[in-house]
């Protein structure tokens, strides 16, 4: 059943030199040996370069991946219209797999979000509809506007991304085994943040089964989640507070992605946005990576994660997309200063903070 569905979801995704328009060049991301931490911390740290998918950020895989599972369930047609409520990443996916398909794409986002998401979405010929940010739980949250949009629309879906496990599904049947074949089996730890779920759970699942529980899968959070403090209680969902400056991840609750690992995971923890942030500056400096902040947690994470494993160890992780969606805030030292971060890089680094 597994290589059934793998050989016709992966028609989507990229497996030769020649591929098939946008949605062909989804995939086959390298995995890159991250050489100044490996050498810091003893182990072999490496992380998945999302950002070279083509619509450059991991979030393509999910997009492909929902679009594929409403056209199989015969839910898409022809000239239909792809509505959902995202953070920013997994809209500007769509929108490529609704232009390279011939679909009109409408998303709902907070307008927390940045300029550079917005713009670039409407550039694409999305539709966009910037609402204000309310928990989850409130009827006005984006994600329910977005799920009433369609509804009241023919032939369209809500892709639904958080509770859509064919989401997960994408990774499993992707991510995964690229990671495992990569490392020709020797993944010791993975670990990543989570805003749906779907990498997380997907992957670690991928990952778990094929080394037969060996290999480890943690959950790294931002500030102002409660998914590590749900996993190190054993499962006490407590109310959400704080906030980061990382975008499209933490979470209130669990999703039904996140759902299909969550009580299977090896454990979790929060990482500070003053690490986050100085990472951000030390993936330019020594890996010459230019990164957003979510794949910085993820490489101070993994680094982390090496440590608690120990020297030799492998650790694979994320690097979700770059820093040029988010480059008016995290080089510039006023964004920086209003957000009691500037200290937070060292001196040798603040020679990037070239935005006033």
């Amino acid at each position: 059943m597994f290589c059934a569905a793998r050989t016709a979801f992966r028609r989507g995704f990229a497996t030769n030199a020649s591929v098939g328009g946008f949605t062909g060049a989804v995939g086959n991301t390298p995995l890159i040996y991250l050489k100044h931490l490996s050498e810091k911390t003893g182990s072999r740290v490496l992380a998945k370069a999302e950002f070279q998918n083509p619509g450059g950020s991991v979030k393509d895989r999910a997009a492909l991946g929902v679009v594929r599972d409403a056209e199989e369930r015969g839910l898409l047609k022809a000239g239909g219209t792809v509505v959902e409520g995202t953070a920013g990443n997994t809209g500007i996916g769509l929108a490529h797999v609704c232009r390279a398909n011939g679909y009109k794409c409408v998303i709902f986002m907070p307008n927390t979000q940045s300029q550079e998401k917005i713009d670039l979405l409407r550039m694409l010929g999305a539709e966009v509809h910037a609402v204000p940010a309310v928990a989850y739980e409130n009827p006005a949250n984006y994600n329910h506007q977005a799920r009433d949009y369609a509804k009241a629309l023919p032939n369209a879906i809500w892709t639904n991304q958080f509770d859509n496990t064919a989401n997960a599904q994408a990774h499993y049947i992707s991510t995964g085994p690229e990671i495992w074949e990569q490392t020709r089996g020797t993944v010791d730890g993975f670990i990543c943040s989570t805003g749906t779920g779907g990498t997380l759970a997907g992957v670690g699942r991928y990952l778990r089964e094929k080394s037969s529980g060996k290999t480890q899968i943690w959950l790294a959070d931002p500030p102002g989640s409660v998914l590590t403090s749900y996993v190190n209680s054993g499962g006490k969902l407590t109310e959400r507070s704080g906030s980061s400056i990382t975008e499209g991840i933490g979470q209130g609750r669990i999703t039904d992605n996140l759902a299909t690992i969550v009580n299977n995971l090896s454990g979790a923890f929060t990482v500070p946005d003053e690490k986050s942030i100085e990472m951000v500056y030390e993936l330019l400096d020594t890996e010459g990576l230019y990164l957003g902040a979510s794949s910085a947690l993820n490489v101070v994470a993994a680094v982390e994660l090496a440590a608690k494993l120990g020297k030799g160890s492998t650790v694979v992780t994320v690097l979700c997309d770059g820093a040029y969606r988010y480059q008016s805030r995290l080089f510039s030292k006023q964004w920086l200063n209003s957000k009691g971060l500037e200290d937070a890089i060292p001196k040798h680094l603040k020679k990037y903070t070239v935005l006033d």
